[in-house]
């Protein structure tokens, strides 16, 4: 059973840095397409970094320069690390991961990531 598991969230001023972790059971990152997701309230749920099998990241436009998209050695933990956080950054953070192996992230809706976590809530106060 693939289990997804966030943390790193919490709650900081406007210019600090946190980093995001997601800790996967059951699973490897090593094939697949992973991502970081965000979610404020009344909003919609926006991808917000990604990394594939090839190591290539993106960034949505909201967090490019101020997001780093990276996994550990053994490649069951997923980080993203951000600086200069803002309050509109406010909002609960999610890890997903594809089911499939070798798809490009550019490839995928948000409906076709197989495995999601719970989330971490960020809150950046100004």
């Amino acid at each position: 059973q693939v289990r997804l598991a966030e943390s790193g969230g919490g709650s900081v001023e406007a210019g600090s840095s946190l980093r995001l972790s997601c800790a996967v059971s059951g699973y490897r990152f090593n094939y697949y397409c992973v991502a970081w997701f965000r979610q404020g309230v009344g909003k919609e749920r926006e991808r917000v970094a990604s990394i594939d099998a090839t190591g290539l990241t993106r960034y949505s436009d909201s967090v490019r320069g101020r997001a780093i998209i990276s996994l550990d050695n053994s490649r069951t933990t997923l980080y993203v690390e951000m600086k200069d956080l803002k309050p509109e950054d406010t909002a609960l953070y999610t890890c997903a991961a594809d089911g499939i192996r070798f798809r490009k992230c550019t490839d995928l809706s948000e409906t076709d990531f197989a495995y999601w976590g719970q989330g971490t809530q960020v809150t950046v106060s100004s």
